[in-house]
């Protein structure tokens, strides 16, 4: 499989692919429709799939204060795509010059110069070209002046936990994540959230508890709201062995202020293993993948209010950290 990064590149691609374009940030199941119907109509008309993605998001460059939080970096996002581009990945430098050309432009002089695609998949809600005033239609149009079929995946609803059924998008998982709704973003991604970032030294406070935690560096991701949480860890040298690896080991995690020792401590990111204790992990990568929320933080009384509390929270995420292995094991 090609990643192709920059223009020169473009000359690998060939002609008549099946292309689709998209942020794909979190990789969620209404981008996953869409890569599926890609892959399918690629291997039907005999040619390569190309899936072009942008880094950073166009939002982030045209309007840094309103760039979304990133929910998958591109190392995530990259391996993520390989389980449905097998052929072309492109991952496109947006800069303003890009994004500014009218849509008629970016098909023209972009699309058509460089990829000359047979057929373009996209969502619904698909926007190109300065101002994103280019939408579906719009393309449909330049299809059938340019000669290129385009094809509108309609959009993938989902039913949560709760019964209620909501469309699928970025924004509903970043919204999920940020309230503390771990396991309703796990039905829409398809998958746990993960946070992937390097173990730093902490406070020792959960060590001294007898709960000892890795504790991770701020990610450049969305970090779910502070509360406690059932999550599974993997611990590896470099993040590109965290992609590779499946080990993953029960845990607890907390995100939050210790304000049971006073206001003034930072906000943490921890990780206590409900197994056999790991040795020395700082500055080591480690992802965390969240589960089910547990409780909010709150402030305890006494340290030993907070160990009670801690143990019983430890007990109800092996409880449901099994179901989880057990309801796989029955799928």
């Amino acid at each position: 499989m090609k990643i192709l990064k920059s223009s020169e590149g473009f000359q690998q691609v060939r002609k008549g692919c099946v292309l689709t374009i998209g942020n794909f940030d979190g990789m969620h199941l209404g981008h996953q429709e869409i890569l599926t119907r890609s892959r399918a109509i690629a291997r039907d008309k005999g040619v390569e799939i190309v899936v072009m993605t942008f880094e950073p998001h166009p939002v982030a460059v045209l309007h840094p204060e309103k760039a979304p939080g990133v929910l998958t970096p591109l190392p995530m996002k990259l391996h993520l795509l390989k389980d449905y581009a097998d052929d072309c990945i492109i991952v496109l430098e947006d800069n303003k010059a890009l994004l500014d050309l009218s849509p008629q432009d970016f098909v023209d002089k972009f699309l058509l110069a460089a990829i000359r695609p047979a057929a373009i998949v996209e969502g619904d809600d698909f926007n190109f070209g300065a101002g994103r005033t280019g939408n579906v239609d719009t393309l449909r149009q330049c299809g059938r002046e340019k000669g290129f079929d385009v094809i509108v995946v309609p959009p993938r609803q989902v039913q949560l936990p709760s019964g209620k059924s909501m469309r699928v998008s970025s924004t509903l998982v970043r919204y999920m994540l940020e309230s503390g709704h771990v396991a309703e973003a796990a039905v829409v991604l398809s998958r746990p959230y993960r946070l992937i970032g390097t173990v730093v030294s902490g406070w020792g406070r959960g060590r001294k508890l007898g709960f000892p935690t890795l504790n991770m560096d701020k990610p450049n991701q969305i970090i779910p709201t502070d509360g406690v949480y059932a999550g599974l860890v993997e611990i590896a040298d470099t993040p590109e062995q965290l992609l590779q690896q499946s080990e993953r080991r029960p845990a607890v995690f907390s995100i939050g202020k210790t304000t049971t020792f006073g206001d003034r401590h930072p906000r943490l990111i921890e990780a206590h293993l409900l197994e056999a204790r790991l040795g020395e992990a700082t500055d080591k990568w480690m992802a965390m993948d969240f589960v089910q929320t547990l409780r909010n933080q709150h402030k305890f009384k006494t340290p030993e209010e907070l160990t009670e509390q801690i143990a019983k929270d430890c007990q109800r995420a092996r409880e449901t950290l099994q179901k989880m292995v057990e309801g796989d094991r029955d799928g």
